[in-house]
């Protein structure tokens, strides 16, 4: 199976993206998992974020021009701020609403699969955003970057380019290119959370099964 320890798992850089190059049954004969039946409504996924900001109104104009979002709802309380909202991205709805003037700020970091990340990425800088990580291949047979909107949510922004399978993704790991791409990954998205300058990172390792 395709693992890493904790210190490589960076908001989709780890194995998200080699999973997904893996079938459903593992090829060394042990049981796979029974198939899970959604609880969730149609139309929406089991587990969706609260994306919570100062105008909810702003955050789905952004969404709408960067990812191509669909506003489904929109339901204003008696101070006039929206609570909640429902806004589509592909096949997930991402609930939202306005902060109240007490609550603390609660930026989210969010992960969006999209048909073309450099598309993507400049309707994102275009509409408003900031370039936390650069655009760029990794070894997991994806293209990516991060982008911070202008509520300081991080928006990490994939788009499948080819299925790898796990042995290539580990030789490529090996590799100067992707090593440091994902260097630049970890260490970006760090600097960004903590205000550093510069960000800490840590190579990935490859445990036993």
């Amino acid at each position: 199976m395709c693992r890493a320890d904790e210190s490589f798992l960076q908001d989709g850089d780890s194995p998200s993206g080699c999973l997904a190059s893996l079938s459903p049954a593992d090829t060394d004969g042990r049981t796979t998992m029974p198939e899970q039946t959604s609880t969730a409504p149609e139309g929406y996924t089991t587990v969706a974020p609260w994306v919570v900001t100062d105008d909810t109104g702003a955050l789905f104009d952004f969404v709408t021009r960067a990812f191509g979002g669909e506003e489904l709802a929109r339901v204003r309380t008696e101070d006039g701020s929206v609570g909640p909202g429902e806004i589509r991205i592909g096949d997930t709805v991402v609930p939202a609403f306005d902060r109240r003037a007490d609550w603390p700020r609660t930026p989210s970091l969010l992960r969006v699969f999209v048909a073309d990340a450099d598309e993507a990425f400049a309707e994102a800088l275009a509409a408003g955003g900031q370039v936390v990580t650069a655009l760029a291949d990794n070894a997991f047979g994806q293209r990516g970057g991060r982008i911070k909107d202008p509520f300081g949510n991080i928006w990490w922004v994939l788009s499948h380019v080819e299925d790898v399978a796990e042995e290539v993704m580990w030789q490529r790991l090996r590799e100067p290119v992707y090593a440091e791409g994902m260097r630049v990954a970890q260490e970006t998205l760090d600097a960004e959370l903590s205000g550093r300058r510069r960000g800490r990172s840590s190579a990935p390792v490859r445990t036993a099964d």
